[in-house]
């Protein structure tokens, strides 16, 4: 039983591996590369501008156009080039936007919400970085708009949409405390008076009213649209969500990568009566949300005109009735901002948005990966550092798990009194695998040893560790979080490497050697923790063990430095308590007898 458990042990291991190598591995490469790509890409565009491309296509599609995930929905005007924001964005009458939280402005044309910037977050660590761009103009190369608008039948003449040319009333900043009016009327009487609210935060509640001054009823259909012409530079990773996102209907949560999209063409779900949908980011997000008041039709598309491909989500309502001298209104909430967790829970409860906190990916460890956060959140409000709150929830999780642990450990340390035993029962019966076994398992029974218990410190460990990834990866509150020292941001990896001495030698690493100083730290706690257990008898595993820490070094130093600070402190902590168990079981500690060993002379099969 004594082989068998470290068979389990080693299993256990082996599938953390295997889960930290093929889930994980990548992904902090891929945000750093998406980063990169991005500003790159911005600042060559603003710097150099693009020319002009008369068949760049529509910002929105015409009627009938393959893929049409919503058919009717109308036509935008045709960029005539792809300018950059700030020139796209005087190319047209507009409304400033002014908040604690955002600036930018609303294009006249077509009521489009399409100049949006984050003042509180940076494209760097570095708050004299660039401000994050959220939405463009559809002229822009990455054109990223909301838009709300009417269609419906050809007798209720021309209907507020992407072209429309919409007049301003009084007021031309949009604030928290001052709304802009907009207004147009048509050639059939229908008069369109549109007010655009907007919080401190990023809801944006735009109040559509109709006046129907003709002598025939109308029947109007009220739509909103999220469209992207882009996606994000790299591909999306296995652990997060980022593409078209949107809880409707009785489907609930649906979440459409770029990809299914690109093949589907189309996506239509059932009709809802409550929900919201739109596209979202690893840390923003753009999203519509329905009144209610009537039905709609929620979908997904993908269209590439020439080249130029575009995502959309959208919905369009039931008819709305308006008789003649009477007058409906219809309203839209638009969500363009940072998916911080307290504002869009914030939003679920207060404004009832039908689960709008699944607009986080918290994954499928949700139960352990929220509380975390909030343990994580909690800790930092009074602690003032997102480092030490890890260091703190560390210390919580281990007082949860206590109790497992050190039953776990007591047993370790009941085995390691007994060895003497268990060595008299394998020389005894050496050539009778079964009775050795049997006479193992009786020995066990009497000293009241579980063999199986040296795993489960290890297994614990993994639904833990995944949630805390998660929390790290894709929580905004994390984002360019400092701990101290030369980590500045806890959600990137650590920036130093040994292999040019922590940057005293003038060159760049390539990026699989940044084996920085918390990596090492890491991997050499894991290493003192793995010698207070003897070496495995069996060959193979203790090959593993000797390797682990080393393998584990060189996986975690790509990974958030909050996470591998984590690890190493988590370590730390089960050395010390390993070591205060098996001292008040009598049991001897191996650390200090392995590392002896390791520089000792292996004697030769001679010898």
């Amino acid at each position: 039983m004594e082989n068998n458990r470290n068979f389990f042990i080693t299993i256990a291991l082996s599938v953390l591996i295997l889960t930290v190598w093929q889930v994980f591995y990548m992904n902090p490469k891929i945000e750093s590369q998406r980063e990169t790509a991005r500003i790159e890409q911005e600042r060559t565009a603003a710097e150099q501008g693009q020319a002009a491309t008369n068949n760049a296509g529509a910002a929105g599609e015409a009627p009938g156009l393959p893929g049409s995930a919503t058919p009717g929905l109308p036509a935008a005007a045709s960029p005539a080039g792809e300018a950059p924001a700030a020139a796209a964005a005087a190319a047209s009458p507009r409304l400033t936007i002014d908040t604690p939280s955002l600036s930018g402005s609303i294009s006249l044309v077509g009521g489009r919400i399409d100049d949006v910037r984050l003042k509180r977050y940076h494209e760097t660590v570095d708050d004299r970085s660039p401000e994050i761009q959220l939405l463009n103009p559809p002229d822009k190369p990455h054109g990223y708009f909301a838009e709300v608008g009417f269609i419906g039948q050809p007798d209720a003449g021309a209907l507020p949409g992407a072209d429309t040319l919409w007049t301003a009333e009084g007021n031309q900043t949009l604030t928290p405390t001052t709304p802009v009016v907009l207004t147009f009327t048509n050639d059939k009487g229908l008069a369109f008076r549109r007010t655009i609210a907007v919080d401190q935060s990023y809801m944006f509640t735009i109040s559509d009213t109709v006046a129907n001054a003709g002598d025939k009823s109308a029947a109007l259909h009220n739509y909103g649209r999220v469209m992207r012409f882009d996606k994000p530079t790299t591909a999306s990773i296995y652990v997060l969500h980022e593409g078209l996102i949107g809880v409707t209907g009785e489907e609930g949560l649906q979440e459409i990568d770029y990809s299914d999209v690109e093949e589907a063409k189309q996506i239509k779900p059932g009709k809802s009566t409550d929900g919201w949908l739109g596209i979202t980011d690893k840390y923003w997000a753009v999203a519509l949300v329905p009144s209610g008041q009537q039905a709609f039709q929620p979908g997904y598309a993908y269209f590439d005109d020439n080249g130029r491909p575009r995502y959309r989500a959208d919905f369009v309502t039931d008819a709305i009735d308006v008789a003649p001298g009477a007058s409906a209104t219809v309203e839209t909430r638009v969500f363009a901002g940072a998916k911080e967790v307290g504002t869009i829970q914030a939003y679920e409860n207060d404004q009832k948005i039908r689960q709008f906190d699944l607009l986080i990916d918290w994954g499928w460890f949700y139960f352990i990966t929220k509380p975390m956060f909030y343990l994580i959140d909690w800790l930092y409000k009074a602690l003032g550092n997102f480092g030490l709150a890890i260091l703190a929830t560390t210390v919580v999780v281990k007082a949860i798990f206590f109790p497992l642990a050190n039953k776990s450990y007591k047993s370790m340390a009941n085995m390691k009194k007994v060895q003497p035993k268990m060595l008299e029962i394998r020389e005894k019966y050496a050539d009778d695998k079964m009775k050795q076994q049997q006479a193992m398992m009786e020995l066990y029974k009497t000293e009241k040893i579980n063999p199986l218990a040296g795993c489960w410190p290890v297994l614990i460990q993994i639904p833990v560790f995944f949630a805390l990834y998660k929390v790290l990866y894709v929580t905004i509150e994390m984002r360019h979080a400092p701990f101290f020292g030369w980590i500045q941001d806890l959600a990137a990896p650590d920036p130093t490497s040994v292999f040019n001495l922590f940057g005293l030698l003038p060159y760049t690493v390539p990026a699989f050697l940044l084996i920085g100083v918390w990596p090492l730290i890491m991997g050499v706690t894991m290493f003192l923790q793995m010698r207070m257990n003897p070496t495995p008898p069996d060959p193979t595993q203790a090959m593993i063990f000797n390797w682990m820490p080393v393998i584990f070094t060189f996986m975690l130093a790509s990974f958030p430095a909050g996470l591998v600070i984590y690890w190493a402190w988590n370590n730390f902590l089960s050395i010390v308590q390993q070591g205060v168990i098996m001292k008040r079981q009598g049991a001897k500690i191996e650390l200090w007898d392995n590392l002896i060993g390791l520089f000792k002379k292996k004697p030769t099969p001679a010898e």
